[in-house]
């Protein structure tokens, strides 16, 4: 009887592939290295003269496997301000919303907590790696073009030219990955600040999020569930905002990928003097396998998820992505200010911020010696 039934069992069909797949699935990397910082994290925003409504949305940081939050308290001054909080349904991003009614002058809000951030490696073998023909409805976020991560016809043609062959999900991302540091160039002031694909085919150039765009879009046109994620450094800089790549690879779950400082350190390796031929061959391989590995660091405090979304309350328009805040005066977004651009004079908005770490915490991505350890 007990053959009878394992026979039986065998001849079942199997379950649809992708089915156990979750885009809302914890991280699943090994953490280590936590540190613990005290964040005073501030926003002055000015409206224009006479503004009747003023609004602003103010990104929470949230609890999960890499990071956790406690002691969070908001405040808005001069005017009193209560904010309300509430999740966006798409990403599950969450938002303190302050309306300001009629403000005179600058307006500040500020958030104050502790956060302890992990180190999280993921050690991808690209061989365990599984393709999945038919991703689960919950991904087609992950999957579809926006007004971001566009997939047009030149993501289409381009995508052959960086995989030429597909291999393993894993190595075909590590190809885009490559190809897209190969194409941009690094500049902070030619930036589009919305992770467009379309500026870094237009432009070749951007920062952190053009980057992550447009290898979002590559491995979407792959066939691969990608989004951006914002966050901050915990860091003294001019401005806080940085952004990954992430990327489902089952059975790994959601990996984290940081493609524009990867290439900052592989170009500072190929620069120094002081290292022999041998020696840069050695640390750019090894740059290359973090990058591939999936890694994230213990600096950096992730905001959002996603592009092109609701927020919560709606404003005027979709986001098309939350760096550090997104403000409204009258129904029109303020614009996004850009500190790296020495030329600049005039600010709708801008961050103040302090991170006091329990302990002393070197940047991974500034040289090349965490690569050796």
């Amino acid at each position: 009887m007990r053959y009878i039934l394992v026979i039986w069992a065998m001849l079942l069909p199997l379950p649809v592939v992708g089915q156990t797949h979750d885009p809302k699935q914890p991280l699943q990397g090994a953490r280590s290295n936590a540190v613990t910082y005290d964040i005073d994290f501030a926003a002055i925003v000015t409206a224009p003269y006479r503004t009747k409504t003023l609004k602003v949305w103010l990104p929470l940081p949230q609890s999960d496997v890499a990071q956790s939050i406690e002691g969070s308290t908001l405040s808005a001054f001069p005017m009193k301000v209560t904010p309300k909080v509430a999740q966006e349904p798409v990403h599950g991003n969450r938002f303190a919303y302050f309306e300001f009614d009629h403000p005179e002058g600058a307006q500040m809000i500020r958030h104050k907590f502790k956060a302890t951030i992990h180190e999280m490696r993921w050690n991808i073998d690209p061989a365990k790696v599984a393709k999945v023909e038919r991703w689960p409805a919950s991904f087609d976020p992950y999957l579809r073009s926006d007004n971001s991560v566009t997939i047009d016809e030149r993501v289409k043609k381009l995508v052959l030219d960086a995989v030429p062959q597909s291999k393993n999900p894993s190595d075909d991302l590590l190809s885009v990955m490559r190809w897209v540091n190969g194409f941009m160039k690094y500049d902070h002031i030619n930036a589009s600040l919305k992770a467009s694909s379309q500026h870094a085919l237009d432009k070749k150039t951007g920062h952190c999020s053009d980057y992550h765009g447009l290898c979002a879009a590559l491995g979407r046109a792959l066939g691969y569930p990608t989004r951006v994620t914002y966050g901050i450094n915990t860091f003294a800089k001019n401005s806080p905002s940085h952004c990954k790549l992430e990327a489902y690879l089952p059975p790994y779950g959601w990996v984290c990928f940081d493609v524009s400082e990867t290439q900052r350190v592989i170009e500072a390796i190929e620069k120094d003097k002081a290292l022999a031929a041998d020696k840069k061959a050695e640390l750019v391989r090894l740059a290359h396998d973090r990058l591939q590995k999936g890694f994230r660091d213990n600096t950096w405090l992730q905001l959002t998820r996603g592009t092109d979304y609701e927020l919560v309350p709606p404003a005027s328009k979709r986001a098309p992505v939350v760096r550090t805040i997104y403000a409204e005066a009258d129904g029109v977004a303020l614009p996004e200010p850009d500190p790296a651009n020495p030329k600049q004079r005039e600010f709708g908005w801008m961050t103040m911020h302090e991170y006091v770490p329990d302990r002393a915490v070197e940047y991974p991505f500034k040289g090349w010696k965490s690569l050796v350890k």
